[in-house]
């Protein structure tokens, strides 16, 4: 094992020792290195003041390389932001405004400390260095049976975590806290779970209440209590979604220093949050009270971007930190959240309108880009088929009768036409 990683590993076993045994194989070898390029080219960046024959770009007339046909079409932002490699844990001014920002979404936060956030290429980025430095072969991967299919390449296929769902919802259609509870404390052998949090949900678009977040943060910090190390990932894609009664902040802050057996780690980003899906822009953050734990999962995850992709995308670093910072974010943000809220409030008032009698029911939803309806007496899959050959219009199907549709990408003056369909096709396989 690299010396690195070793000490690492050693600072981790003296401050911190759960959170070294939460760490798999690959986690307890990875590190960041000290000795090599980018540590070289570091130090000549601040001493070569001659000529700095070390980083792996082309400059000329004392700047970055470029064609002019790209810059033309970037000439808002100087080149020195565009062209060169970012740093492997981000631009430090992003890292920072998106601490910032965390603190005004999460109140809790304010007081609390925590890991500086890691630019990563988007949210299955940061899912993916959470698999690579916590899951084993055998290792549980806890989520509900509502989820979004790429947990299970990511902690499943990839890191050969076995997953354990339980159901989301209980009779009632509130959060299932004992399901989760239940799934937890059957770890107790194993004495190490991954849970993955996501609300708003994909595929149900359902964020829990207050007094069910609290539940589920006792749930885990029952398991803790029980001797289980538990990491928690918050995987917030769509926070600040939130239409109705629900948690307006992250469960990060609520389970952040709650239990040195539990590892809050905050996945988000300005993907979805800020309608800029393409730049793949997110984050991971660490939840710590330690700063030696926080230094060394900082450096083991910078060894895994290092290891896979280098760095993230400098342009797209920079599109949204220049956002971040501009006077005019917050009004035009809240512009696009009562646009996305009129599409689910019409949703809503539709399928709550009786108009299409029995022949399903829907799943709660309060936030975020989704919905889901359960479909009666007919495959899903059927009229998703039905819906695409005979009216052109795309859902999803999930499971047997679970019919995703994201209201996210219809404008409100089409929901009504667009849930016709869905009706009529049902119709057309019920009567098939």
């Amino acid at each position: 094992m690299n010396p690195l990683a070793e000490q690492l590993n050693e600072n981790l076993k003296e401050d911190s020792p759960y959170i070294y045994d939460m760490l798999s194989t690959l986690g307890k070898e990875m590190y960041f290195p000290k000795e090599g390029i980018l540590s070289q080219s570091a130090e000549a960046s601040s001493q070569a003041k001659k000529y700095n024959a070390t980083i792996g770009i082309a400059t000329e007339n004392g700047g970055p390389m470029h064609l002019k046909v790209i810059q033309d079409s970037l000439s808002a932002f100087q080149p020195k932001d565009l062209y060169p490699y970012a740093p492997p844990a981000g631009k430090p001014e992003l890292r920072s405004a998106w601490r910032e920002k965390m603190i005004k979404d999460n109140p809790s936060l304010a007081d609390q400390q925590f890991g500086n956030p890691i630019v990563t290429n988007a949210l299955t980025h940061g899912l993916s260095i959470v698999a690579d430095l916590f899951a084993d072969e055998g290792d549980a991967i806890i989520y509900p049976d509502k989820n979004w299919e790429n947990y299970e390449l990511t902690f499943g296929i990839r890191r050969g975590a076995q997953i354990i769902n339980y159901p989301l919802f209980t009779e009632d259609m509130s959060f299932n806290s004992d399901g989760l509870r239940d799934a937890l404390l059957e770890q107790k052998d194993r004495g190490k779970a991954i849970v993955v949090l996501n609300f708003p949900n994909n595929p149900t678009g359902y964020t829990p209440s207050v007094e069910d977040g609290h539940r589920i943060v006792a749930a885990i910090n029952e398991a803790a209590l029980a001797g289980i190390n538990v990491v928690v990932v918050t995987d917030d894609a769509y926070f600040g979604l939130f239409f109705e009664d629900s948690m307006q902040e992250s469960l990060f802050g609520e389970l952040n220093n709650l239990h040195p057996r539990i590892l809050p780690i905050k996945i988000d980003g300005a993907t979805k949050e800020e309608y800029v899906w393409g730049f793949r822009v997110g984050f991971i953050t660490y939840g710590s009270s330690s700063a030696t734990a926080l230094t060394a999962l900082e450096q083991k995850t910078l060894g895994i971007i290092r290891a896979t992709i280098s760095s993230g995308a400098h342009p797209s670093q920079t599109f949204v930190l220049n956002a971040l910072r501009s006077p005019e974010f917050e009004a035009q943000k809240a512009e696009k959240f009562q646009v996305m809220k009129g599409r689910a409030n019409k949703v809503k008032q539709l399928l709550d309108s009786g108009k299409y009698g029995d022949v399903w029911e829907y799943y709660p939803f309060n936030s975020g880009y989704f919905m889901c309806l359960k479909l009666k007496n007919v495959s899903a899959e059927d009229v998703r088929q039905r819906l695409l050959s005979q009216y052109e219009v795309g859902t999803i199907a999930l499971g047997e009768h679970d019919l995703r549709v994201a209201f996210s990408c219809i404008e409100e003056q089409y929901l009504e036409d667009l849930y016709d369909l869905i009706h009529q096709a049902v119709l057309d396989v019920q009567q098939a």
